[in-house]
């Protein structure tokens, strides 16, 4: 089991972030995600963090669920409030792994791989992923609000049967115990940043996301919609959406799910 969480220390050294003041830790709970958007549609407040030890029900992108061992990992969702059309919510997703890879960066001194859009990944297999939820003003189109989940695997020691050749850890991947409160730290003051520069319109989110992912250029890829293809990644539109190249015919993929082809 990890060790305690002391939100004292931890909001202390988020001061000057929209998270430092709305920290709320659960010992289990069924989905930070779901319970945030109920929090959400009730009217809490932007940076409102929920943290657990454990989730008995957590979901990943499309449905998928996530494995949450008992103080393994890091899961947590937060709520933010950007000031963003809905066609450019896939930009938080995108942000969000930068914040992530910067974060873990920073702890663990490991550099990670970003699978558009919202797979953390470390030595090819995967170390967590990110669940964004968004509310929509219906006149507008603008985003009300936005609840990001975020699952990273700190000290699992080992998984299901399913998952052992698909999923890593930090402990498996550097062989040391992992803190989830230096972690979780970083993580916050890095997403803090990324969303004050994507409100800013910052232009180079895309640039530093393809940099940042060898998923998004020259990657051989199997794509499931459409009824399934392969293609070579050719970059971002505008929208944060990833382009394949599909035997001369450029596709855009609106879903998760690529893969690399064999």
């Amino acid at each position: 089991m990890s060790q305690a969480l002391n939100l004292a220390q931890i909001r202390s050294a988020l001061t000057g972030t929209r998270f430092a003041s709305h920290l709320h830790h659960f010992s289990t709970i069924h989905s930070t995600n779901t319970a945030l958007l109920e929090a959400a549609a009730n009217g809490a407040p932007e940076g409102t963090v929920y943290i657990a030890d454990e989730q008995t029900a957590g979901r990943g992108r499309a449905g998928h669920t996530w494995h949450s061992t008992p103080g393994d990992g890091l899961y947590l969702s937060a709520l933010v409030k950007p000031s963003l059309h809905l066609r450019d919510a896939l930009l938080l997703s995108l942000a969000t792994g930068l914040a992530a890879q910067t974060a873990i960066q920073s702890t663990t001194n490991r550099s990670i791989d970003i699978r558009w859009p919202n797979d953390l990944l470390l030595d090819a297999k995967k170390l967590g992923g990110i669940l964004v939820e968004t509310a929509v003003e219906p006149t507008t189109a603008n985003l009300r609000y936005a609840v990001i989940g975020i699952g990273i695997n700190l000290n699992h020691a080992n998984f299901p049967p399913d998952l052992i050749t698909l999923a890593t850890s930090l402990r498996l991947a550097t062989g040391q115990p992992q803190s989830r409160a230096p972690l979780l730290t970083a993580l916050l003051r890095a997403l803090d940043l990324e969303l004050t520069q994507l409100e800013a319109q910052h232009p180079d989110l895309l640039a530093r996301f393809t940099a940042a992912s060898t998923w998004v250029r020259g990657k051989h890829v199997h794509v499931p919609e459409q009824g399934g293809y392969t293609g070579t990644t050719a970059g971002l539109n505008p929208q944060g959406f990833l382009l394949v190249d599909d035997d001369g015919t450029q596709r855009t993929v609106l879903s998760g799910g690529v893969r690399e082809a064999t």
